[in-house]
């Protein structure tokens, strides 16, 4: 398991890194109801009537939380041989996740990495 301070910056930079994308993504589809918010450690992507994404640390588990309007709950931990966020039920990783699930919801593609 991560020791915690290596998780937090892990996960800060993470989603960090992804409202910043969400952001500039917000500037490139036009969506009513697009907005990007981050406080409290919840990064919250809202798509209007398409729905909303949230993301949260999970410190205890080392562990970032992700619900989504398409897949819906999943727990994300950091691999560190790949050297990215992993759903282990599935082996989905963090970005692609949401790569795919946006372009498929809001019809214009991101790049996340």
């Amino acid at each position: 398991m991560l020791q915690e301070d290596q998780f937090h910056k892990l996960a800060d930079s993470t989603i960090h890194t992804l409202q910043e994308k969400f952001e500039e993504y917000g500037d490139n589809v036009d969506i009513d109801g697009f907005d990007v918010d981050y406080g409290n450690d919840v990064l919250t992507l809202k798509l209007g009537d398409l729905g909303t994404y949230v993301l949260n640390k999970q410190t205890p588990n080392r562990q970032i939380w992700l619900s989504s309007p398409v897949s819906g709950p999943s727990r994300f931990d950091w691999d560190q041989s790949s050297k990215t966020w992993v759903y282990r039920r599935t082996k989905a990783n963090l970005f692609g996740l949401l790569e795919a699930e946006l372009e498929k919801l809001c019809g214009h593609p991101i790049d996340l990495s």
